[in-house]
């Protein structure tokens, strides 16, 4: 089946237009309560959000849809994505739905879908609800006294702090560590701080005033500057930075240098590893992540495993194969004995609480294994399939013979945007800079 709707992560878009418009999440709750409902029980879902400004059209849209088939609606407002996943376990609830375009700027937003048990939905399960989207759902309607009903959880915010706080370790405590969080001016802007403070944490708090414009504007995990240059001005230990629905984390050390998720996915690793609590022997990650992570996990008995891009793929196979830390380089961290999501907040804690139990510098404690060389870059463009253009199947074949099987190369499609992402990396790092120049050239010629 062709997905009109579901791309790698959901449904995402600019706001107010296809598919991102009130109409669309009124049939994606429709369609969803198609798919959910099932026999005469009350049946629920929570909904929550980040703080772009067109979050305020799609909850009413979503919320009345799941009405109008006879599901109660659970509000919980601006929260992480982790959280939603977790409230929808906690309130057994069948359906959980963030409204969120993550990493993206305010003017695009999407929505995310979990079943009762707090995982994302499988690509079968998205099909089947695009199929009750595309047909006509009016035979569905329940009468008048069998509606839905909607309420506010208005304690949503301290059941997750709490949540979170029990992640970490008994007896491990943040005292004396001055930390820069930057919370995007999104959905963790009143969580993050509370919870690092009163973890015993001094909290420099970055980005905390959302006002429906500025997610993710020169902030959070994909502007890292903002925190580097905080920790620095600040002579702070370290710094935490989330993206805008706070399910990905970036870190820096006190010399302002960037953790990504490999670095900490090793830190992580090799402490849970020496404790005893490393399911499945290594680690799962994403072809993103570096060579160096899978040299480093292999030289300490461990193993990497890889699969395609999306953190739900990355849970999809810790969940089949039993393991229990995964994620990508780009910030999401999945920590299966804690959430069944991405969560920026409990694996910066458990980055922290590896540093104060070991005792070391947060510099020397987060460069775990030397990266190779590596270079990511996009480039955009407006129709048509450009990897399947000759010219450049022609080009990856010449880059893949200039690599002469030292390094590796990827290029696909992004899920979620109009984007080529072209990445190569190996030990020539001038060879692979001029790869990838040389690849977006001709994707750029090709494309026009």
């Amino acid at each position: 089946m062709t997905r009109k709707y579901f791309g790698t992560d959901g449904i995402r878009g600019t706001a107010n237009r296809e598919p991102m418009t009130a109409e669309t999440a009124l049939k994606v709750g429709m369609g969803v309560g198609a798919h959910f409902i099932n026999g005469d029980r009350r049946h629920r879902v929570v909904i929550g959000k980040d703080t772009r400004l067109s979050g305020y059209m799609l909850e009413p849209a979503l919320t009345a849809g799941f009405i109008s088939m006879g599901m109660d609606v659970f509000l919980v407002g601006p929260l992480p994505t982790p959280a939603v996943a977790m409230l929808t376990r906690s309130l057994r609830a069948d359906a959980g739905v963030m409204i969120s375009a993550s990493h993206n700027p305010y003017l695009d937003n999407g929505i995310k879908l979990f079943s009762g048990d707090g995982f994302k939905l499988s690509d079968e399960v998205e099909e089947e609800i695009e199929r009750w989207m595309a047909g006509d759902m009016t035979g569905l309607l329940v009468p008048p006294e069998n509606l839905g009903r909607a309420r506010r959880i208005d304690d949503a915010v301290g059941r997750y702090i709490e949540h979170v706080k029990q992640t970490v370790p008994r007896g491990v405590r943040l005292d004396g560590l001055k930390i820069v969080v930057d919370c995007a001016n999104g959905a963790a802007y009143r969580v993050a701080p509370e919870i690092l403070w009163e973890l015993g944490a001094e909290v420099i708090p970055v980005a905390v005033d959302p006002d429906g414009f500025n997610i993710n504007e020169k902030c959070g995990s994909t502007h890292t500057d903002t925190m580097r240059s905080q920790v620095l001005a600040h002579g702070a230990d370290l710094g935490i930075a989330f993206d805008g629905d706070a399910d990905r984390v970036l870190m820096a050390d006190a010399n302002g240098n960037v953790i990504d998720g490999d670095q900490m996915m090793a830190l992580i690793a090799t402490h849970w590893a020496d404790e005893g609590r490393l399911a499945g022997n290594g680690v799962v990650a994403t072809v993103m992540s570096n060579l160096g992570l899978e040299r480093y996990l292999e030289g300490r008995g461990l193993h990497l495993v890889r699969t395609p891009v999306g953190d739900r793929y990355v849970v999809e196979h810790m969940r089949e194969h039993h393991f229990n830390l995964g994620g990508e380089q780009s910030g999401h961290i999945i920590l299966g004995d804690h959430s069944t999501t991405g969560d920026g907040l409990i694996a910066a804690l458990q980055v922290l609480s590896a540093i104060v139990v070991t005792g070391r510098t947060t510099g020397d404690a987060c460069r775990v294994f030397d990266p190779l060389p590596q270079v990511l870059k996009n480039i955009r463009f407006k129709h048509g399939a450009p990897l399947q253009n000759a010219r450049v199947k022609s080009a990856i074949a010449d880059a893949e013979n200039r690599l002469n099987g030292v390094g590796r190369l990827l290029i696909r499609k992004s899920g979620t945007e109009p984007l080529i992402r072209v990445m190569a990396e190996g030990e020539d790092a001038v060879l692979i800079e001029k790869i990838v120049d040389d690849l977006l050239e001709v994707i750029a010629e090709t494309t026009g």
